[in-house]
């Protein structure tokens, strides 16, 4: 099939959308959710089959990998949104003008949704989930690394939404080549908004190649500045769970900004970090910090490349600074806005922190691997938008709206 007939579809399709009942939606996610739990072992058998092409020093080999525990997480993820209300005809606005008029803001859905992705299968059950609850309908365009696993999930979905009576055309699982990219960049009329999830180099390419509207998610480069008053014990345990919980996920952390009077504080933080294989571009000052006492083959001086990498593996870049100022400064230089943190106990830095950073999340003395959708309360997330026009970090259901105004008359004409 032609994939200007795809795209007629789907936009067909999605004027359909809004007309489905709370129901009816909940009841198709339900039985995804059933469905991919009782399918494991033919979800993982056609991720295999992706596995087998990739080398597994690649960083996106841990994201392109399903297991029985991932496949029921994302099904848990679908069940709580199926359990979270509809975001669609919430009055975000009303008032009554003086000549009688009365007048709504009134959530809509986007229309459809673009999503480019890479080897990240999970993606596919989660903005599945997100658009129908949401109301909108769904192009997919994943990479060829994951081709087999999202064609096994995308047809799980049709039977699944067959079953209930949905027009299985919300959802389309665009052909693999990079044609295919070009097709739905140029879809203006028929997508409404893009999401590309991935590299920084696939969102430069969507951003400067699309006719269509972009939202940029992903990459994410992650800093967690340990201050003059942070506690040693609880700042260990937050780098370690940043960096080593999942390498390969926008929200690890790359790079640790350190106060240079904490750098004798090193060797201690570095031995979980050493322990679970991290190896470490380290600045002059943290360089000789750390000689003696972390392996020699893990450690490595750092050079200006190393700063404002997204590593997505076992690495990560060490910064020394004089002072929360210059911390501060060197995160806003090299952020991707993402998700940035502090480890303090003093209440003013920790202001002024949280005040300074420019990201889409900041913490203060906790980890970054919060920055996800399920964790943030929102059920799943279609990507962590790292820009600020329309939605700004996890973009769940309300970040998948848009809005309409309504207006009631009774035959008022305007002078």
């Amino acid at each position: 099939m032609a994939l200007q007939q795809v795209f007629t579809r789907v936009k067909q399709a999605s004027r359909k959308l809004p007309m489905l009942s709370e129901d009816t939606v909940t009841k198709v996610l339900q039985d995804l959710a059933a469905n991919a739990v009782k399918e494991t072992d033919a979800i993982l058998l056609a991720n295999q089959q992706d596995l087998e092409r990739m080398d597994e020093n690649d960083p996106k080999y841990d994201r392109l990998k399903l297991t029985g525990e991932r496949v029921a997480s994302i099904a848990n993820d679908i069940r709580n949104v199926a359990e979270l209300p509809s975001p669609l005809g919430r009055v975000l606005t009303e008032r009554r003008m003086e000549n009688g008029l009365e007048m709504k803001k009134v959530s809509v859905p986007l229309g459809v949704i673009g999503v480019i992705y890479e080897a990240r299968p999970n993606v596919t059950f989660d903005v599945f989930s997100l658009c129908l609850r949401s109301g909108n309908a769904l192009l997919l365009k994943g990479g060829s690394d994951a081709k087999c696993s999202n064609a096994a999930i995308v047809k799980l979905i049709h039977q699944v939404l067959e079953q209930n009576g949905v027009d299985k055309d919300i959802v389309q699982l665009l052909p693999p080549e990079r044609e295919a990219t070009h097709e739905m960049l140029h879809a203006v009329g028929y997508v409404d908004i893009i999401i590309p999830r991935g590299s920084q180099g696939l969102i430069n390419y969507v951003r400067e190649n699309s006719k269509v509207p972009v939202i940029e998610t992903g990459a994410g480069i992650v800093h967690t500045y340990f201050d003059a008053y942070a506690d040693l014990t609880t700042g260990k345990d937050i780098i370690i769970n940043a960096k080593t919980r999942r390498v390969s996920v926008c929200n690890a952390l790359d790079c640790l900004v350190i106060h240079e009077d904490r750098l004798p504080d090193l060797a201690e933080i570095g031995k979980g970090l050493a322990a679970e294989g991290v190896k470490l571009f380290a600045d002059g000052a943290a360089f000789a910090a750390l000689q003696g006492a972390y392996p020699a083959d893990l450690l490595q001086e750092a050079t200006e490349e190393h700063f404002g990498t997204e590593f997505l593996s076992l690495k990560m870049s060490v910064k020394t600074v004089a002072g929360l100022t210059e911390a501060i400064e060197h995160i806003n230089t090299y952020t991707s806005q993402h998700s940035e943190a502090i480890i303090s106990d003093k209440e003013e830095h920790i202001d002024l922190f949280l005040k300074a950073v420019d990201a889409a999340a900041v913490y203060a003395n906790t980890s970054t691997a919060f920055t996800d959708g399920a964790q943030f309360g929102l059920g799943a997330e279609i990507g962590i938008s790292t820009q600020k026009l329309h939605a700004r970090g996890p973009m769940a259901l309300e970040e998948l709206t848009s809005y309409k105004w309504i207006i009631k008359g009774k035959g008022q004409v305007r002078a």
